[in-house]
This record gives C-alpha cells, sequence and structure tokens, in this order.
C-alpha cells in the first residue's frame, strides 16, 4: 500500500453467531465440510453473511496456500470495492497483515503476502472475458445471484489449483435462478459438493432487535423483496408489483392541503418518450427534509401522436409550471431519445427556461422496483390525488406471467409502463441516498 494512501480504519469485530462461525472456519482439515469444493451463503440482507464469507475466505487463502492467485468480484467494481475490499482491509488493519491495494486499472489487485487477488465487477455477460487465461486456486463472489451465469461458469474454470475452493454468498432471487437449480439442488449439492449454509437476520449478534424490526419493515410483508430479502426464500416474483399501494390507494394520495404542511425541498423530473405501441410522460417529484417524504407532485401524459414541437412546447409548459411553485434545477430523460432530448434542450434555451437536462441513469428495473416497493412500506411515497395516469400506472402495474423464470415487470402495449419510467427517473439519481435500508 502507497504511504500517500490514507489507512483505513481497523475493523470492529463483533461476537460471532454459530452459523457464522461454521462460515468461517467449514475448510479446516478437521472439519466436518472440509471435503466440499464450494461454499454458498444465502439468505436475508444483514444477516452477517458477507463480513463471515470475508473473514473465512482470507484466512483459507492465506493458511493453505503461497503464491498463488484468487478471484474476487462484485456485482460491479464500486460495488466489490464498498462491500468487500473496504472490510477487508480493515480487517488486516487490526489483524497486522501488511498487504499492497493496486486501486484502478485493468489489473486492479490486492497482494496479502505471497498471494494476489484479483478484482473483478461482473454485470455484463463481457465481463467474463476479463478471467480468460488465469488460473487461481480460489474465488469469492460477492452478491452472486446477480452475476451473469457466463461469469460464474467461467471463474469455476479458472480454478485448478489443488486444493482450490469456491465461496459464493447471495440474497435469493426466483426459484428458477440458475444458482438454485445448478448449485442448490440436491442432486447437483451432492455431485459438485457444496456446502449450503443458509443466513437470517438472527445469525448476525452486532444487529440490535430495534434495527432489526426497521430492516423487516422496509418492504411490504406479502411483497416478494420481503421473502427474498427478509426471509431468504427462493420465490417467483407474481402478480401485483406494488401490492401494498393497491390494496390502500387513498393512504397514499393527498391533496393541496396535505401539501400546505410540507416543505418540498426540491423537486426532479423525469422524462419517458413514447414510441408506437407508448405514450410520452412527465413525472415532477418533490422531495422533503431529509428525504422524509418522495411526493409525485405533478404529471403530464400523452398518448396520441404528436410531433417534436408539441413535445417540445409541452415539456416547456410543464417546467415553466413546476418552477413556478419548486426547486425544479434538472431533468431526467430517457437515454435512448437523444434526438429528441437535444430538441428539449434547443426549446428550453429559446424560451430562456434553464434546467439541466441529463440522461436517465436507467439502472435495473428490479432495483427500482424494491425502491418504491419499500418507500410504499415505509409510508414515505405519496401521489398529488391528481396525477391520475401515475396513480393507476402503480396500481395496476403486475409481473409478466409468461416470463416466470425472471422478474419481468408486464410491458404489452396496454399496461402504463410510461407514467412508471418517468417516475423512477426522476429518483433515480438521490435512490441510494433515500433508501437508507438497502440490502
Amino acid at each position: 500500500m502507497s504511504k500517500r494512501q490514507k489507512r483505513p480504519a481497523r475493523f470492529d469485530f463483533k461476537p460471532f453467531s454459530e452459523q457464522q462461525r461454521r462460515l468461517i472456519h467449514w475448510w479446516r482439515t478437521k472439519a466436518k465440510y472440509s471435503e466440499n469444493n464450494y461454499v454458498i451463503a444465502d439468505g436475508s440482507i444483514r444477516s452477517g453473511k458477507t463480513i463471515a464469507c470475508i473473514i473465512g475466505f482470507l484466512t483459507w487463502s492465506q493458511e493453505m496456500f503461497s503464491g498463488q492467485s484468487f478471484i474476487l468480484a462484485g456485482k460491479t467494481m464500486g460495488a466489490l470495492k464498498k462491500n468487500v475490499v473496504r472490510p477487508m482491509l480493515q480487517m488486516m488493519e487490526a489483524w497486522g497483515w501488511p498487504y499492497t491495494y493496486i486501486r484502478s486499472g485493468t489489473d486492479a489487485r490486492l497482494e496479502i503476502g505471497s498471494n494476489t487477488y484479483y478484482l473483478y465487477g461482473a454485470n455484463t455477460e463481457a465481463a467474463q472475458d476479463a478471467l480468460q487465461g488465469l488460473t487461481a486456486a480460489g474465488a469469492y463472489l460477492d452478491e452472486a445471484a446477480l452475476f451473469p451465469k457466463s461469469f460464474v461458469d467461467q471463474a469455476v474454470a479458472r480454478c485448478s489449483v489443488d486444493g482450490w475452493k469456491f465461496w459464493m454468498n447471495c440474497n435469493p432471487e426466483g426459484p428458477h435462478h440458475f444458482i438454485r437449480e445448478e448449485y442448490l439442488s440436491p442432486e447437483e449439492m451432492k455431485k459438485k459438493r457444496v456446502y449450503h449454509l443458509h443466513f437470517t437476520m438472527d445469525d448476525n449478534l452486532s444487529i440490535s432487535p430495534k434495527r432489526k424490526e426497521a430492516y423487516k419493515n422496509a418492504w411490504p410483508h406479502r411483497s416478494v423483496f420481503y421473502k427474498r430479502f427478509i426471509l431468504g426464500l427462493w420465490v417467483a416474483a407474481e402478480g401485483l408489483i406494488y401490492q401494498q399501494f393497491a390494496d390502500n390507494v387513498k393512504a397514499y394520495t393527498v391533496n393541496e392541503e396535505w401539501l400546505k404542511g410540507q416543505e418540498i425541498m426540491y423537486a426532479v423530473i423525469g422524462v419517458d418518450f413514447g414510441g408506437t405501441k407508448s405514450a410520452h410522460s412527465f413525472t415532477l417529484t418533490g422531495f422533503t427534509k431529509g428525504f422524509k417524504q418522495v411526493v409525485v407532485l405533478d404529471e403530464w401524459y400523452c398518448r396520441k401522436r404528436i410531433n417534436p414541437d408539441q413535445l417540445q412546447a409541452a415539456f416547456v409548459d410543464f417546467v415553466k409550471r413546476a418552477q413556478a411553485k419548486y426547486k425544479v434545477y434538472e431533468a431526467y430523460c430517457d437515454s435512448a431519445e437523444q434526438t429528441l432530448i437535444s430538441g428539449l434542450e434547443t426549446a428550453c434555451m429559446r424560451a430562456h427556461v434553464s434546467i439541466d437536462i441529463r440522461n436517465a441513469i436507467k439502472g435495473p428495473i428490479n432495483d427500482r422496483i424494491a425502491f418504491y416497493n419499500s418507500l410504499i412500506a415505509q409510508h414515505r411515497w405519496k401521489i398529488m390525488d391528481h396525477c391520475e395516469n401515475t396513480i393507476s400506472a402503480f396500481e395496476q402495474a403486475v409481473y409478466d406471467d409468461s416470463k416466470k423464470q425472471k422478474d419481468v415487470r408486464l410491458d404489452d402495449g396496454l399496461m402504463n409502463v410510461d407514467s412508471l419510467d418517468s417516475c423512477e427517473y426522476s429518483t433515480e439519481s438521490v435512490q441510494s441516498d433515500i433508501l437508507y435500508l438497502a440490502g
């Protein structure tokens, strides 16, 4: 590690539960499950499986090997550095282990003793290409259920040094996910020699009962997210996406009188452009102090065909109306339509309307769905009662029954996914700040 780099704080170790100790020590020669090649720790969020996995992987690789290479992978490089590398460095500081951390470039890695740990993000099918040619003694895949199957397969193929072991942890996904079917079925567990450890929040002794209850209330109890993130079950996403909202729409719709008692810090516009079977949609979402409430303040929705000039005029009017009442500095637009975005920018300049028009982030739809389900469960999301299109879109949104192996929102040309998209674009830039209970 370079002397110029700030050294991380030492890790504050807490007492380990029995399940955590099993995960840390399963590989030791005299342990009952040491002959297994794989360990998979799945279950709920905040269950202590990640920390135990890191400790186990580090001590195993250092005690059993020297001069070898290892794979460390996360959903993205950023997620890997935050969720794995950072606590790993803190642990080594506490243990007094010397290390070198090469942070960036195509060869990002940790050098610990004589071993090298190569860092990978695994968010695309092409990510597996970076593993080509590597000979590894083991791998640790964090949030493995979010990886492309091709990356997991390639990582397994790279582990060819005698004594190799493969470590994975994850929150469950659907029942037909490849990890469930190819590693956790009784037949595959026996054939591949997989040690399976299921975790719940009760396996994390450092989390308080109050905090545990807060996590349990972060998603509607009937939702797929509660079943996966809290109960730790591999279950299918089916039926209504926003069941709690659909069951009690009136609890989430508000009027001008309610709004008078709120202090909107600022608001953001989300824009989804229509095609042959879809509509143009603008959503104005406001945020109260500390993001305590997220409020859909206004909408514009047009399903009929209009020309670019009409779209631009409607957008300028919408921005003017929004800025007359709130602090509105940004609009996030569907990045697939760069020509239309340029048109909106030109129209705003001509009308002397100041607003920063950006490409929507367009992260995974299921991350956006989990975000809104969490807000709904916490009663931190409201919709102005005149926003009828947004209300009906959330009330009627369903999973696609024809694609049970994947969590897919139904988009058949009849469902109003346009209002959903524009609403999601308006909040994505602050999604991680608002959702403080992220998994």
